[in-house]
């Protein structure tokens, strides 16, 4: 996808801090970290958003949600983590490629917003 950052990203022509990369999917630390551990896993097949998961792509995001367990266990999440995507403009996506925000390393708010 022309212009998107996390493309850019997978591509390997932005740079970033991996923390886990196989052929369907990265995890790279967060620029702007919301907890003391906040990691975004994408697919690096471009996906705008949960809207466009569909059975040609799923199995994509079925490997993610198999691979968040390993990457936390990696990252010493031991206590619990908290996984949030978000979804379109009322959802407050900020990158129009689908990304997994993987938050923990203390206890964390309560609030889910």
């Amino acid at each position: 996808m022309n212009n998107c950052v996390f493309c850019s990203i997978a591509e390997g022509s932005i740079p970033s801090k991996k923390v886990y990369e196989d052929e369907q999917i990265l995890a790279f630390y967060d620029l702007e970290p919301q907890a003391k551990v906040h990691v975004l896993v994408i697919p690096k097949q471009h996906i705008a958003c949960v809207d466009e998961v569909n059975a040609d792509n799923s199995g994509d995001i079925a490997h993610i949600f198999e691979t968040i367990p390993v990457i936390a266990k990696e990252l010493g999440l031991k206590d619990g983590y908290r996984v949030v995507t978000n979804c379109g403009q009322h959802g407050c996506q900020s990158v129009k490629h689908l990304h997994f925000h993987v938050l923990g390393g203390e206890q964390l708010n309560g609030r889910m917003v």
